[in-house]
């Protein structure tokens, strides 16, 4: 980050306004550690000049990690105080463009669920409202607004923008969604999985699977460290994905094409 990003950063640590995204703000910038291991990790996806796709940006921890591994970022976000957040860190760089929208199967409007005390967890999916209601470690969430939002595919973006190198894809419980509105292979994406909706999951590995995506790993929480250290077929992840814990929570599924052999994820434990 630049001198000038840390002082907007900090003004909106002690916004009043912003509140909802102190918390967010404190975890995901100013640990020079966890930028290290993130850019590490996405190295292995990501060089300089490619294009990236931050679907569900919150406020923009992995725009800064695909930016300094030297990549061009379309990041879309349909929260307005996570827009505001995004449009003061980023206000300078010309090279991430951001889109005020939900990712979905058909451009159009949307209501979007809204936890005011913890933006992270807003979704345009009310299955995952009704999943989060008393299920373990979700104690407290409460999504006490909606407001109506415009819709992008994820094919619209690709007409607009081109075709990203990688996509990353974490909207609560609506990735499905989104995956409907993709209709090509790209070389990779992510997508976030969570334990209390686990249906989900499963759709997004039979979309793409039908896509021609071939290979799949896993990781954890916010931990960048791959479980498999090599690509599964989508069976296989579906069956791990069912197995997990409930305390598992959520994690991050890697998908590609084209690279589906053992050994072809690079360990970043030493990072």
């Amino acid at each position: 980050m630049t001198a000038t990003t840390d002082t907007r950063i900090a003004a909106l640590r002690t916004d009043p306004v912003m509140s909802p995204l102190h918390r967010s703000l404190d975890v995901y910038y100013g640990d020079a550690d966890r930028d290290a291991r993130m850019d590490a990790f996405y190295a292995r996806f990501v060089t300089s000049g490619d294009l990236v796709f931050d679907i569900g940006s919150h406020v923009g921890d992995h725009i800064g990690s695909f930016r300094r591994l030297g990549a061009r970022v379309v990041a879309v976000e349909p929260q307005p105080l996570c827009l505001r957040a995004l449009r003061a860190i980023y206000a300078d760089d010309d090279q991430v463009t951001l889109v005020e929208a939900a990712c979905g199967a058909r451009t159009g409007r949307t209501r979007l669920h809204v936890n005011s005390t913890n933006p992270t967890v807003s979704t345009a999916s009310p299955d995952f409202v009704r999943a989060a209601k008393g299920a373990g470690g979700w104690e407290g969430e409460v999504w006490d607004a909606d407001i109506e939002v415009p819709v992008v595919t994820v094919d619209a973006l690709i007409d607009e923008y081109g075709v990203p190198t990688f996509a990353k894809i974490d909207v609560e419980g609506f990735e499905d969604e989104v995956l409907a509105g993709l209709s090509r292979s790209l070389p990779a994406l992510s997508f976030e999985f969570t334990t209390i909706a686990r249906p989900v999951a499963g759709r997004c590995l039979d979309r793409l699977t039908t896509l021609g995506f071939d290979g799949f790993d896993v990781a954890l929480g916010d931990d960048k460290s791959m479980t498999f250290e090599r690509w599964l077929p989508a069976s296989d992840m579906a069956a791990h994905l069912r197995d997990l814990p409930h305390r598992a929570n959520s994690g991050d599924v890697y998908c590609v094409t084209g690279r589906h052999q053992p050994g072809a994820v690079a360990s970043t434990a030493a990072v």
